[in-house]
């Protein structure tokens, strides 16, 4: 552990419960009682101001993954005739150890996420300190200036074993809190725009009556709460704004006024022009588009494993198999699946259909056959990735427990950092598992958090370690940057995600940097025909998902080089 790591850590613990703590590891006291007046009433100046400028006020709710640069490409939009900013955008974020700190870091113009975009970070900046159109607070009583409150708060599925989806259900408890707050606070003129993933029906069996019972208490009758959903499309890498505001959306609204409401607000500040709105009659049209689509590459991906399976036992490489299909245009997107389907809305997003199907719409019968079993396929597939580094390893006279074993990828997918229930956590836990020493690599990468705080993320008993024995020593991993650090002694080397350093590997800089012959695992088809030769000459091991040629490309080489010691011998 380095020194900035430890002080890090005592910074947290000695803090805990009283600030927030920035992976930088600036810890930043959490507000008192007597700061909320305050805090409103600077609000209620701020925003008499914008009012003032003729600005609609925006506030996010939720200021992560998606709802950061929500609230950047709101804030960032202007009037197509004018040119001039039209929004005052407050992202509001709940005041928690966890995450109290993300709401310095926008007001300071610094992006509270990380990534490979490199349009992320000068639009924070831009909207905070050049335009003024982007702030954040830590009150729910912002939500009394709102014109419109855009929905950004998490909403997970929770699996208790894994590969059962059945055995697991949506967590929409926070959504809960947050509808009691946003009736509680807003006008009723007020446009509520759910963006999360929900569960089909949210809107208009959790969010409106929810929202319509707090406004009769709060003497409000005979007005409708004026509530959409438009699903973000979110992409993460380096098309990551693009992927919000250069994209298609869909959306509708819960009466005509929300509709007209939901598709003004998005018609100013998304690329209508060229990516123009799908707009559905109902909510519940909206919420389920976002399940189906996830759903179908879902299930295509677990699809291809049952193949791949096929390809490594009967001398087939598929990686070739799907370049010949994508010839064709109507197949032109299939891809290989990788050792498991990661990312934070494919594993989980058919459970949230299937959830909603017997929970809020009240059915007991089971039609969901594909949609379960693929999350189940796809969520346990890197289980085979494990198997075969064993296979590889047994066959150079090792054992996975004496071994250590190299996972260059941690991520979810090529060329990002994200690494939510990426495929390469649970096969480090399955080797770890094992008995293996892991050491991993990721460029784009610097902290696992599924490993250092698996105790608490992404909450307390929600870790995927719990699927796992031997995890306590995997809080003491770090993701390393140099390559050669991590490859140095290795007697496994796995080829877990597609980052493109990995696709340039030469067979004979790995093996300089491992100092010795080693197996081989390709989980991405990475390798090519050549390279695997090249491993086969230097006395490597190879082992590939969905690449049953690989044994034939072995006994060509044994049988070539059993042939040229002949020829030595007869000489």
């Amino acid at each position: 552990m380095s020194s900035r790591t430890r002080n890090t850590s005592k910074v947290a613990k000695a803090s805990q419960g009283t600030a927030s703590v920035c992976p930088a590891g600036r810890a930043y006291a959490l507000p008192k009682p007597g700061d909320y007046e305050r805090e409103l009433k600077a609000l209620q100046r701020i925003v008499a101001r914008e009012r003032a400028r003729g600005r609609e006020i925006v506030v996010v709710m939720g200021v992560g993954f998606v709802g950061a640069v929500m609230a950047g490409v709101v804030a960032d939009s202007v009037d197509r005739k004018t040119k001039k900013p039209t929004k005052f955008v407050i992202g509001m974020q709940r005041p928690s150890t966890r995450s109290y700190w993300k709401i310095h870091y926008l007001n300071e113009g610094v992006a509270p996420v990380e990534a490979e975009d490199p349009e992320v970070a000068p639009l924070i900046r831009r909207c905070v300190k050049e335009k003024g159109t982007l702030m954040a607070t830590y009150t729910y009583d912002v939500l009394t200036l709102a014109d419109v409150v855009v929905v950004d708060v998490q909403c997970d599925y929770n699996k208790e074993t894994l590969g059962d989806m059945r055995q697991g259900s949506a967590d929409i408890s926070a959504l809960e809190e947050s509808f009691q707050v946003i009736g509680k606070k807003i006008s009723p003129e007020c446009l509520v725009l759910i963006e999360t993933t929900v569960p089909p029906g949210t809107t208009e069996y959790v969010a409106y009556p929810i929202i319509k019972k707090a406004f009769e208490e709060r003497g409000i009758h005979n007005r409708e709460p004026l509530l959409a959903h438009s699903f973000e499309r979110v992409m993460p890498g380096r098309e990551y704004v693009a992927s919000i505001r250069d994209f298609w959306r869909v959306c509708s609204g819960i009466n005509d006024e929300a509709r007209r409401r939901v598709v003004k607000f998005l018609s100013e500040i998304l690329n209508v022009e060229k990516f123009p709105l799908t707009v559905l009659d109902r909510p519940i049209e909206s919420e389920t588009c976002k399940i189906v689509e996830n759903s179908y590459r879902a299930s295509i991906l677990a699809y291809l494993h049952e193949w791949s399976l096929f390809a490594e036992r009967n001398g087939v490489d598929l990686i070739k198999v799907i370049q010949a299909i994508k010839v064709r245009p109507t197949h032109s997107n299939i891809i290989f699946p990788g050792p498991g389907i990661g990312g934070y809305c494919l594993p989980k997003d058919g459970g949230l259909g299937v959830w909603s199907y017997q929970t809020l719409m009240g059915f007991d019968d089971d039609i969901f056959k594909i949609t379960p079993l693929a999350i189940d396929i796809n969520d346990t597939r890197a289980l085979h990735a494990a198997e075969l580094t064993r296979d590889a390893l047994r066959n150079m006279g090792k054992i996975v427990a004496a071994s250590r074993i190299t996972v260059l990828g941690a991520s979810y997918r090529e060329d990002v950092g994200d690494t939510r229930y990426s495929g390469s956590e649970i096969l480090v836990r399955k080797l770890t598992e094992m008995g293996a020493e892991i050491a991993v690599h990721d460029p784009y990468v610097k902290h696992w958090w599924e490993m250092e705080k698996q105790d608490t993320y992404p909450a307390p008993g929600h870790s995927r370690s719990k699927f796992f024995r031997n995890q306590d020593r995997l809080a003491e991993l770090r993701v390393e940057q140099k390559l050669a650090k991590v490859l140095k002694g290795a007697d496994a080397v796995v080829l877990a995600v597609r980052h493109e350093p990995y696709r340039k590997l030469d067979p004979e800089e790995v093996i300089r940097m491992t100092g010795r012959p080693v197996a081989v695992i390709d989980c991405f088809g990475i390798l090519d025909d050549a390279r695997i030769r090249r491993y086969f000459e230097l006395g490597c091991e190879v082992k590939g998902l969905g690449r049953g040629h690989v044994k034939r490309i072995k006994d060509d080489v044994r049988k070539k080089m059993m042939v040229a010691r002949r020829a030595k011998k007869s000489r």
